[in-house]
């Protein structure tokens, strides 16, 4: 295929202002003055043609992993995937420190290649270095496989990447069938570019991976757990979702989903734009028939979520429920919920299910209002029992929070009250 170098008058030069775009023209800068051809390349190309904002910056140039680390020193560079032709460049060390930047990521450095075959269904058996078209030529989709020539203000486009984002078009590179045997995780890969950017699958991509979804089964659950957050947290996730199912892939990442009630997820995951992936699990696990915890259990081990997600999206799927309905409900039931550690998920998730709600709303004005009212001391303690004479106990657990709800309920209202009541109790 020919070099379709075109001119870019609409590559939004501005996103080069950045720290992390400055440190990548740093890099290409110096390996240009050593002799070699340097290029912004991949995701941050689509991302700022698309005008939106990359998240980081990648090169790749003709420079093998050596003379890369000749170019900056070995003490300024990370192997992060030497095998693979990928260098980690450490950004300028502070003057007063002799620490590189603790702002800036390392950036990667990728010499051209051709890969070699996948016997993994993941990383490439070996690889050769060559140039940029063959470089472009290995990767998955049009739209990943272009690159920006910051001298030259030229994007390289040998697959047709350009014309792909026009039509909002996501393509693999090459055959189909191929790419996804070389890993197959790009079969997910297709659903979450789809659902993020809001692009459409064209058919024989689409065919492919409904023809290969068993394949997914191989691809660890950390990779498929990765790819599925970034579904998750899109703010067209039931698209994602939906995509997910009609590709095959549902089947073997989350069977249930075949089940959802689209029309109520769909609601309820429109109402709010800045959802985190524990809200949007919630939401999600709230709409499938059966048991949402025990679904949440599987996935857990399947997608390998953090301890911390598990408990967030759980929290939210047992008290959600409730703070939809807790407008009246007396504070000593709601101010728990509200002191949990995860309660803004939980009021998150409320808002979405019933965002009219006037328990929600009651929730959220207590949960970010004034602490002292949110979680005021506790009129005594078992230490105070214990100092005016009462015997540690199997009651004791019952007295104090009896006595803390009357407090947080207003009933009681100073020490001298609760140690009465204690004792009261204790007879």
């Amino acid at each position: 295929m020919s070099d379709s170098r075109c001119s870019m008058p609409d590559f939004p030069t501005e996103i080069l202002n950045s720290p992390e775009a400055a440190e990548a023209v740093r890099i290409i800068t110096e390996l240009k003055d050593a002799g070699f051809v340097a290029v912004l390349a991949g995701g941050c190309v689509r991302d700022a043609l698309l005008g939106r904002k990359p998240k980081d910056f990648d090169v790749a140039t003709d420079a093998t992993p050596e003379s890369v680390r000749e170019v900056f020193g070995k003490r300024n560079t990370l192997a992060f995937g030497e095998s693979f032709g990928v260098i980690g460049v450490l950004p300028p060390r502070s003057a007063v420190t002799e620490e590189p930047s603790a702002k800036l990521m390392p950036t990667e450095v990728a010499t051209f290649r051709a890969d070699g075959n996948y016997s993994d269904g993941r990383r490439p058996d070996s690889v050769t270095y060559g140039d940029a078209e063959a470089d472009a030529m290995r990767r998955d989709f049009t739209i990943n496989g272009m690159f920006y020539d910051l001298f030259e203000s030229k994007v390289i486009d040998y697959v047709g990447g350009i014309q792909d984002l026009e039509k909002g078009h996501l393509r693999t590179i090459g055959k189909a069938v191929q790419r996804f045997e070389e890993d197959k995780l790009r079969m997910l890969r297709a659903v979450r570019f789809a659902t993020t950017l809001g692009f459409s699958i064209e058919y024989k991509t689409f065919a492919a991976i409904q023809n290969h979804a068993s394949d997914i089964s191989v691809v660890s659950g950390e990779r498929i757990g990765a790819e599925m957050r970034r579904v998750m947290t899109s703010s067209a996730s039931d698209f994602g979702l939906e995509t997910l199912v009609d590709t095959g892939l549902a089947l073997h990442v989350w069977p249930q989903l075949r089940s959802m009630n689209w029309t109520e997820y769909s609601r309820a995951i429109q109402t709010t734009k800045h959802r985190s992936f524990e809200v949007a699990m919630a939401l999600a696990l709230f709409h499938l028939p059966g048991d949402s915890i025990q679904c949440l259990r599987l996935l857990f081990n399947d997608w390998k979520l953090s301890v911390a997600e598990r408990r967030a999206i759980e929290a939210a799927l047992t008290h959600a429920q409730t703070i939809t309905q807790c407008d009246g409900l007396p504070w000593s039931r709601l101010q728990p919920i509200l002191i949990d550690e995860d309660a803004e998920t939980i009021v998150a998730t409320a808002r979405a299910l019933a965002p009219k709600s006037r328990g929600v709303a009651r929730a959220a004005r207590s949960l970010f209002g004034d602490p002292n009212k949110l979680n005021p001391p506790p009129l005594v303690t078992g230490a105070d029992l214990i100092a005016n004479g009462m015997r540690p106990g199997p009651e004791f657990k019952s007295i104090l929070q009896s006595i803390r709800d009357d407090q947080l309920d207003g009933k009681l209202t100073s020490r001298e009250d609760a140690l009465r009541r204690a004792f009261q109790d204790k007879v």
